[in-house]
């Protein structure tokens, strides 16, 4: 017998306008959308999320705890090291020097970086870096992962690995995504579901259930019919908004 699960993430007629009167700019319009634990998103929605944010109208219900939240900048602190960087919400969290020893060094092996925990970010390439910011938002030890367009300054061959990198990260964690991006391969290739917004203000145009197998890859047929079937939606959505 199977057991109903509470949603990740419970979004109810949720709106957000920023300004008022004449210079109000609407961003999100009665967005309504659960996330089961496991999941896909845009980014003044994971501020909501997040908590960083409040909506104007409707409400969120974040059922996991507080979220990890992953840029699409990396945002490390340079004069620290690697190890130290990722160390630094265990710090926060005052967790014991024993503890933060044996999380950050799993963290970096899980991530390949063992060997550059005493370098600066200023030392790694783009892709490590990002690496390193998704080591950090592990060592949060949140169950709900809120990712925002993270590979979207990388390279193709770079953002191939992370890929792969970040599937195997959130199948070890038994984790719950949330990941914004502008790429429709990207998102059919990581995600279990595919929610298409609208342009501004974002409505939820569509919403597409990803049965693919695992593992996938970005040029697998499969994922690129269904690509190929979200983008001509996403083209017609375009032409109604007129951008």
């Amino acid at each position: 017998m199977s057991v109903a699960l509470a949603p990740a993430v419970r979004l109810e007629g949720v709106t957000k306008v920023y300004g008022t009167g004449r210079q109000a700019v609407p961003a999100l319009d009665r967005v309504s959308l659960e996330v089961a634990t496991s999941g896909c998103g845009k980014s003044t929605l994971l501020s909501l999320i997040a908590g960083l944010d409040r909506p104007t109208a409707g409400e969120v219900d974040v059922g996991l705890g507080r979220p990890a939240l992953m840029f699409q900048e990396p945002a490390l602190l340079p004069w620290l090291t690697v190890w130290q960087n990722v160390e630094l919400p265990l710090k926060l969290h005052r967790a014991p020097r024993e503890e933060r020893r044996e999380t950050v060094d799993r963290l970096l092996r899980t991530v390949h970086l063992s060997a550059f925990a005493g370098k600066r970010p200023h030392q790694l390439s783009g892709g490590m870096r990002q690496r390193v910011a998704l080591a950090r938002s592990l060592a949060q030890e949140s169950r709900l992962l809120l990712m925002d367009e993270p590979f979207g300054a990388l390279d193709a061959i770079t953002r191939d690995v992370l890929h792969e990198d970040l599937q195997a990260v959130w199948q070890a964690n038994a984790l719950t995504v949330v990941f914004v991006t502008h790429n429709v391969r990207e998102a059919v290739r990581l995600g279990d579901r595919v929610v298409l917004l609208s342009s501004r203000p974002g409505t939820v145009a569509e919403v597409w259930d990803v049965n693919i197998p695992r593992p996938r890859t970005l040029d697998a047929a499969p994922v690129a019919a269904m690509a190929s079937k979200i983008t001509d939606r996403l083209r017609r959505e375009i032409r109604r908004h007129g951008h």
